[in-house]
């Protein structure tokens, strides 16, 4: 029996602001299979970003159960959690969020090293990456050399370069063009699929969700499907 990479249960979060208790997620279930790119679509304020954040055990609060790769997040300590990231999961923002005192090769490189990847292996990782997203010429600039579509390219190649069972995308593309966004998508999608992962993305954009293989919708905390 194939296992999945992501089963949510009844996930719910709550947040209280000046003593009104706010439901964002009010008990959503999510399988994802291997090999799968999910599309979460919700207008922004839906709470997509909260629950990738869940999906992502990137912070607490959360009611529920979440089982990564056959492995529960509830029944996990910090330790365990936290490998459970590092070991299965990729994450691109939508801003960049790279270090600005590193060239694009060193911001791939660096999570591989913390896998306890041999750095030569990582660097010819990183320029496999890179050069497969079309910036083999600019390894070795930093993120301020760099134009917006160039940064989300690095992005999308240090979420890729462990090869996470699982990419969770926010917004990838939000704040980039049209043209540029339409680019950036589809090479991450290619090199999603051409590495076997699955991927779990948060977007606005109904035409952008459409290149996925299955869209779900969050609404008033509880997710559709289709």
């Amino acid at each position: 029996m194939t296992k999945t990479v992501v089963e949510l249960s009844k996930l719910t979060r709550s947040f209280t602001q000046g003593g009104v208790t706010i439901d964002v997620l009010k008990g959503v279930d999510l399988t994802i299979m291997p090999g799968e790119i999910v599309a979460l679509l919700g207008p922004s304020g839906s709470g997509k970003s909260t629950m990738l954040q869940a999906v992502g055990l990137l912070e607490g609060g959360f009611g529920g159960e979440i089982t990564i790769c056959g492995r529960s997040a509830e029944k996990s300590d910090g330790d365990a959690r936290t490998a459970l990231r590092r070991e299965h999961l990729g994450f691109v923002y939508q801003f960049h969020h790279l270090l600005p005192d590193f060239d694009a090769r060193e911001n791939v490189v660096l999570p591989q090293l913390v896998a306890g990847v041999p750095r030569k292996d990582a660097e010819t990782r990183a320029d496999e990456l890179l050069s497969a997203l079309g910036l083999a010429q600019r390894l070795d600039h930093r993120p301020s050399q760099l134009s917006g579509g160039e940064q989300q390219r690095v992005a999308v190649a240090r979420a890729l370069a462990n090869k996470p069972e699982l990419v969770l995308a926010d917004e990838p593309t939000g704040n980039l063009d049209e043209a540029t966004s339409d680019r950036v998508l589809d090479e991450f999608l290619r090199l999603v699929r051409g590495q076997g992962s699955s991927a779990l993305i948060a977007t606005h954009n109904e035409r952008l969700a459409a290149k996925m293989d299955r869209i779900v919708r969050l609404h008033d905390g509880l997710l559709e499907q289709g």
